[in-house]
């Protein structure tokens, strides 16, 4: 989960960065809290017996030790709004809008409040490749110069050398396609310290007009390290897009919303807002002065035009709703409501781990959340739980989850029939309480009774 992550560097920093920590100056990680909860019970509700819209407060589903667990936030004034929605074996049995969408307006969180994804864009690039890999147009073991010949002559940092003038040489291993779909390729993000990260920033990607221009940037950087040699947090997922759309001859919006939106009803997923859906756009904070205060766009990004440039690791806005459907999806092994989006196999591929023991116990990770280690580990485009009690984390074996800039979370646990989406709009701090480990365990605390 980003964890929620935030960490903003992790995902979609925006501003100026310590050289020391790699960490943005006004993002920084946050605490793991551990919160004990009262035992209470629940019951299932029929699956969309009433549509989020028209279901009152009053005739929700609701887990009470997750409202109370996440009121706490909002009261004590860190998070404006939570919206919470979380299924067991098929049936709703959690939906929860708490705390305001705009709080200078006094706008109520709604079930349809719409919310800025960022890194939870990946895991829906995962399947929308896996999607491709299905059709045979890609192998985890291709080259990825085969899909973006423009990075065949790319060079990996070595370090200054007497004069303080960079050094590169060439890759021992050109990185493939798998390395690419598990942050082992040997690229960057440009959020973190270092001669490498400083010419990713130079080269202003946000910036791209299309996935064509980004690429054109992206050849011109080196990589920072030899491929499969160790995991970083980088702009993959963004060469992801890029290669659906070279595949595919769709954009990757257009890709998207064909093969995965539209099938799955998610009708509110997308890479900008329209004018008649943007009253329900929460909007976005960030710690100032000792209170939340609105947070300027993070690379110039509103959301409320289409964009030139599609991401494919941050560029979707969704409901807590919408993405509660793609991890259902994912948990029935590709398909929804008699609706195939992947095969059994695909599905599988994401959510296994595909990190060597090398990788594994190598030290690597962002933040100190999300740290790679045995049982925490990696699949396509999001951690997997191989071992929850080596992890230390409150889900299940086998779940696979992932986070955004924002603060939006989900998870999806086999073990326990279950998924569950967070959705919250604030940037963090160093002081910053994360809902996610808090969301956990008092799911887990539910699950019991």
């Amino acid at each position: 989960m980003m964890p929620l992550f935030k960490w903003i560097v992790a995902h979609w920093g925006r501003d100026s960065f310590d050289r020391t920590t790699g960490v943005s100056s006004t993002r920084a990680a946050t605490p793991l809290i551990v919160v004990l909860f009262a035992s209470m019970s629940f019951s299932a509700t029929p699956l969309d017996s009433l549509s989020a819209k028209t279901r009152s407060a009053s005739n929700r589903p609701h887990l009470p030790q997750v409202d109370v667990a996440l009121k706490r936030l909002i009261d004590d004034g860190q998070f404006a709004g939570f919206v919470t929605v979380a299924y067991k074996d098929g049936k709703l049995i959690h939906e929860s809008a708490q705390g305001k969408r705009d709080i200078g307006l006094a706008a109520p969180m709604t079930m349809d409040s719409i919310f800025r994804a960022y890194s939870m864009t990946k895991p829906v690039t995962a399947v929308a490749m896996m999607i491709l890999n299905e059709q045979g147009k890609w192998k985890p073991q291709d080259p990825v110069t085969k899909f973006i010949p423009e990075l065949a002559n790319v060079k990996v940092f070595v370090g200054p050398d007497a004069d303080g003038k960079p050094i590169f040489r060439k890759p021992a291993t050109m990185p493939i396609m798998s390395q690419l779909m598990n942050q082992t390729a040997g690229f960057s993000y440009g959020f973190f310290a270092g001669d490498v990260d400083d010419e990713y920033r130079a080269a202003s990607l946000w910036t791209s007009t299309s996935g064509d221009d980004f690429v054109a940037r992206i050849a011109k950087l080196p990589l920072a390290y030899d491929p499969g040699t160790k995991w970083q947090y980088s702009i993959a997922v963004d060469l992801q897009g890029v290669i659906v759309e070279r595949l595919s001859g769709q954009s990757l919006a257009t890709f998207m919303q064909r093969h995965i939106f539209g099938p799955l009803k998610m009708h509110d997923t997308a890479f900008y807002v329209p004018v008649s859906k943007q009253s329900r756009l929460a909007t976005v904070y960030e710690w100032g002065d000792g209170a939340l205060r609105p947070a300027p766009p993070s690379f110039g990004m509103t959301f409320k035009e289409p964009p030139l440039y599609h991401s494919g690791g941050g560029g979707l806005v969704t409901t807590a709703g919408d993405y509660a459907r793609f991890a259902r999806m994912l948990l029935n092994k590709g398909s929804l409501e008699g609706v195939r989006i992947l095969r059994p196999a695909s599905t599988k591929m994401i959510m296994t781990s595909q990190l060597s023991p090398e990788i594994i116990n190598g030290g690597f990770g962002i933040g100190p959340v999300q740290q790679i280690r045995p049982g925490y580990e990696y699949g396509y485009d999001g951690v997997v739980v191989t071992d929850p009690a080596a992890a230390k984390v409150s889900l299940g074996k086998g779940s696979y989850l992932w986070d955004g800039a924002a603060g939006t979370w989900f998870w999806v646990d086999p073990t326990n029939h279950t998924v569950f989406v967070g959705m919250v709009q604030r940037l963090a701090t160093d002081t910053t309480p994360d809902p996610q480990p808090i969301s956990q365990a008092a799911f887990q605390e539910a699950l019991k009774h």
